[in-house]
């Protein structure tokens, strides 16, 4: 061997061994995380068709979209089982933890306080303040109010109807804007449709008790149907569908849905589904879950307005084509107003 080759094989060598060193030295490459977003149903179920699983497809939107998000829920069967499942998430390690419903407010509030580094993003309840938690609100009486307005001008028997599951703040707004929706087709068109269910002054009305029972469903609208409504928006989760398999029976009457589009949801009995108020928590959950995997979990309170696409009206499939134009004009219009402050719909 030349001394020259020999000093070459002796630097290659060196340098080999100093990349060697280099390799060995160097942390391994970190796996990409894997968000593990938990959700706690209320007693309705996660395929309740309404809003636990709206809530549910935001997670799955998540998902579809690329975001490193791992799902899980688990059913809360009676309510005594909200701070069950919270703290079992809580032990699973969840990195986002989503209650949904105003009913597990009280649960969540003492999750979000004796735990201050878990993340917390309930739905439906929009007027907390903990640095962990990111509340949700919807301006749901705005789509209702639009629905009311509809229903308004597509009934022959001049009476619709409206109940609720349990009434409290986040229910009742429903109907509130429903019945001004009415007053207000009433006003513009000098006609005298009803509202049955729902006293706005009073703030008193049906109620059947419950988010899942369809047999109370089924003897609500058997019972508003006979008083003479056509059209009814059932503000109570899965016991809606106990309405509108009456009107199946009976082959008469129209539901307006609520959460989501019922003519999807309930695709056999699209023909019966006029229309849905709709309340998009899935895009409150998307963007929560997208916040989360940015880093920028910012706590407050999201609000789901019109002008934001958190709520709006949803003509059902059936139904879509065979509204009089003039009628989808006028809740056009009355949208735009709504967004510009120029009518009240609560």
């Amino acid at each position: 061997m030349s001394k020259k080759t020999y000093v070459l094989f002796a630097v290659l060598l060196v340098a080999s061994m100093l990349l060697a060193a280099c390799q060995a030295a160097a942390p391994a490459t970190e796996e990409a995380k894997t968000y593990k977003v938990c959700q706690v149903t209320d007693t309705g179920g996660i395929d309740d068709k309404s809003f636990n699983a709206t809530a549910w497809k935001g997670v799955q939107d998540a998902i579809d979209a690329g975001l490193p998000i791992e799902g899980k829920y688990l059913e809360s069967q009676q309510q005594t089982d909200y701070e069950v499942n919270l703290n079992a998430f809580l032990e699973d390690g969840c990195d986002l933890i989503i209650p949904v419903g105003f009913l597990l407010e009280e649960a969540t509030v003492a999750a979000a306080e004796a735990n201050p580094d878990q993340k917390y993003a309930i739905i439906d309840v929009d007027y907390l303040d903990y640095p962990n938690l990111r509340g949700s609100g919807f301006a749901i009486d705005q789509a209702t109010f639009l629905n009311g307005y509809l229903a308004a001008g597509m009934t022959q028997t001049g009476k619709v109807g409206t109940y609720v599951g349990i009434a409290f703040p986040a229910t009742t707004i429903f109907m509130d804007g429903y019945v001004l929706g009415v007053r207000e087709y009433n006003k513009v068109h000098g006609t005298d449709v009803q509202v049955l269910g729902w006293d706005y002054e009073k703030q008193d009305g049906l109620q059947v008790g419950n988010f899942e029972s369809t047999d109370d469903g089924r003897r609500m609208g058997e019972s508003l149907l006979d008083e003479g409504a056509d059209i009814i928006m059932p503000v109570a989760g899965p016991v809606g569908g106990g309405t509108l398999a009456v009107m199946e029976e009976r082959g008469t009457g129209m539901l307006i849905g609520v959460d989501n589009d019922w003519s999807l949801a309930y695709e056999a009995q699209a023909d019966y589904v006029l229309a849905s108020a709709m309340k998009n928590m899935d895009k409150f959950v998307f963007e929560t879950c997208q916040e989360l995997v940015d880093g920028n979990f910012t706590a407050g309170n999201y609000i789901g307005t019109l002008e934001n696409g958190g709520v709006g009206i949803k003509y059902g499939s059936a139904w879509e084509d065979k509204i009089p134009a003039e009628l989808k004009a006028e809740i056009d219009d009355l949208a735009q107003k709504i967004i510009a402050g120029e009518i009240t719909t609560k």
